[in-house]
């Protein structure tokens, strides 16, 4: 079996991960690629599970071995990307790799596996509603708020980038969208 890769990407709260995490639950082919980031662990995160935490400096050394298959600096010394090993690993096992990344990391993995991939740009209600999910994580700072939404205006403009656009308004409906568009990829050859 050929692997192939689906990428989640949405602004940070419009329900990307929450709309993963679900498809791991129904749909056994399917891993998570774990990504790499240099930013601080989170209280409730874990070490490879959630992401690979690595310095500002291992990062850097990483890409100057070309490790990674896509990389940005997403903020200042702030380093997100996806190692190439990851998606190796996840093949080797015979399941199709599915990614949570943010917009510029999900239009780099399409523009570089083509038709093998299935990209899908997670659509929020509105900017207002993505800005009041953001606050109720309560693991933000008003600064990191407002650096997100102003990205996030940018990453709704390429959202015709990507394959498919759900809108997460009613969360079961973008569950269903997204189960389809999945299931309907993993099937065809």
């Amino acid at each position: 079996m050929k692997g192939k890769l689906i990428i989640f990407s949405a602004p940070s709260g419009a329900g990307k991960t929450t709309i993963v995490h679900h498809l791991l639950g129904k749909l056994p082919q399917l891993e998570f690629s774990v990504s790499a980031c240099s930013r601080p662990m989170r209280k409730d995160e874990a070490q490879g599970v959630d992401y690979f935490f690595i310095s500002v400096e291992e990062f850097k050394k990483r890409i100057s071995n070309k490790e990674f298959i896509e990389w940005e600096e997403v903020y200042k010394d702030n380093f997100y990307g996806t190692l190439k090993v990851e998606i190796e690993r996840i093949w080797k096992k015979g399941k199709h790799v599915i990614f949570d990344l943010d917009v510029v990391g999900g239009v780099n993995l399409k523009n570089i596996y083509g038709d093998q991939a299935l990209a899908i740009f997670v659509m929020p209600p509105t900017i207002e509603h993505l800005e009041l999910r953001l606050k109720l994580r309560e693991t933000e700072t008003s600064e990191s708020i407002a650096r997100r939404m102003g990205k996030a205006k940018n990453e709704i403009n390429d959202a015709n980038l990507f394959d498919k656009i759900i809108l997460n308004d009613k969360l079961e409906y973008a569950f269903e969208e997204a189960e389809k568009a999945v299931a309907s990829f993993i099937a065809s050859e």
